[in-house]
């Protein structure tokens, strides 16, 4: 198949899928949000955090990353013991808001146990959202192109963390952490509340 056919299948059944459409641009907002802050994160540690070094980055990152895997097997649990879809989204939504609250947080931490907590908390919130994401976004796919489909949402939000990368760090420079962290606060929200344009779109029951 040539590139160009690819692409006229591809936005083809994109465009008639507004689920896939809606959750795209809403994780593109969001891991873009959280691009923001991703390659200066542990500068923001060992420069805003009393104590902070490479021992509390290294720690603040383990607990994050235990919290989420901990967390996501009940989760899954949970959706998949409830039939239909809403249950899913609002599952997805907590997360995602979640997410987005802890974000206005990393400014007044000041303190590495303050860290930990937010991280703990950012983790189960991953795992809230992640879960749900997964579940609602893999059921819509079209089964005559997923993996077409998976490549360009990958694609997609591969570029857009990219360019955050390079944003973040040079917000961060210019105008500070807490500037940083706002932007990617409001930009992590807008990409949650997008969700809600496809609430009404799924599923009661499956």
């Amino acid at each position: 198949m040539k590139l160009g056919e690819i692409y006229k299948v591809f936005w083809g059944n994109f465009r008639g899928n507004k689920i896939v459409q809606v959750f795209t641009v809403s994780d593109l907002l969001i891991l873009s949000g959280l691009g923001l802050t991703s390659p200066v994160f542990a500068v923001f540690i060992t420069q805003q955090i009393i104590g902070g070094d490479v021992f509390v980055v290294g720690l603040a990152s383990s607990i994050y990353a235990f919290f989420s895997g901990f967390a996501a097997i009940p989760v899954a649990s949970l959706i998949d013991s409830r039939k239909g879809e809403r249950d899913d989204f609002w599952v997805l939504l907590l997360g995602s808001l979640t997410i987005t609250a802890l974000m206005f947080l990393y400014p007044f931490i000041t303190y590495p146990w303050q860290l930990y907590v937010v991280q703990a908390f950012f983790g189960m919130g991953t795992a809230l959202a992640t879960t749900a994401w997964y579940a609602i976004f893999s059921r819509h796919l079209d089964k005559e192109s997923i993996a077409l489909e998976w490549s360009f949402y990958n694609t997609t939000i591969s570029l857009g963390t990219a360019g955050a990368a390079a944003v973040g760090g040079a917000v961060a420079e210019i105008f500070g952490f807490k500037m940083l962290f706002f932007v990617s606060g409001v930009i992590v929200l807008f990409g949650s509340l997008f969700l809600l344009m496809i609430a009404h779109r799924l599923k009661p029951k499956i």
